[in-house]
């Protein structure tokens, strides 16, 4: 069984290397499509798509379930919603760190631009609101593949949002997907070992 765990980890590590190697490759690519392909309308659907897809509503809807499923006393539910939370403020924590640390300019910065590794224009990696969401519905789909293999459109759409606006390249969107599966991974492992809704149980 141990082996087994590590085989999956160790597929894992290998697919997220190549993602993100391949995501670097093409951020140049990926950048000038998306500014080659913008439109008012399809502009104004994806800034609300942003807005309304950043970790403030993740919260509030995590809470709101878990007010929901406490009132219905439902502890399964409640530890999932709770696990979500977690998973969620951690991505958040640990994203916030390494873009302070990166340092890196938005696409839509112009290098002659003073550098500011505190400024919100200097914070493009990795994508905030994409390693949240991730991080959100990653403990999901552990906990409920179904469930939560259903709402993976959700942070897709997110980050070609940030991508379409000019936010975050294709690797600061791949990478913060990356950390966030890996903090809903480790949040999933350690609330749900000792539960009947453990990981990767079908449902």
């Amino acid at each position: 069984m141990k082996r087994a765990g590590f085989f999956y980890w160790l597929i894992g590590i290998v697919i997220a290397a190549i993602a993100i190697a391949t995501a670097f490759y093409f951020d140049e690519a990926v950048r000038d499509f998306m500014a080659q392909h913008q439109n008012p309308m399809m502009r104004n659907f994806m800034r609300n798509v942003s807005l309304y897809g950043d970790w403030p509503l993740h919260l509030a809807l995590g809470l709101l379930l878990l007010g929901i499923a406490w009132q219905r006393q439902g502890k399964k539910w409640m530890r999932i919603f709770l696990s979500m939370l977690m998973a969620l403020a951690i991505a958040g924590v640990i994203g916030r760190g390494i873009q302070i640390a990166t340092g890196r300019a938005r696409p839509s910065i112009r290098t002659e631009q003073v550098r500011n590794r505190f400024s919100a224009k200097y914070n493009a990696f990795p994508s905030g609101h994409v390693g949240a969401s991730t991080a959100f519905f990653g403990v999901l789909i552990f906990a409920r593949p179904r469930i939560g293999l259903a709402c993976l459109p959700i942070p897709i759409l997110i980050g070609l949002s940030r991508m379409y606006l000019g936010a975050h390249y294709l690797s600061d969107v791949v990478c913060a997907a990356v950390l966030g599966i890996i903090c809903a991974a480790l949040v999933a492992h350690f609330s749900f070992k000792n539960s009947q809704s453990a990981v990767l149980t079908p449902q």
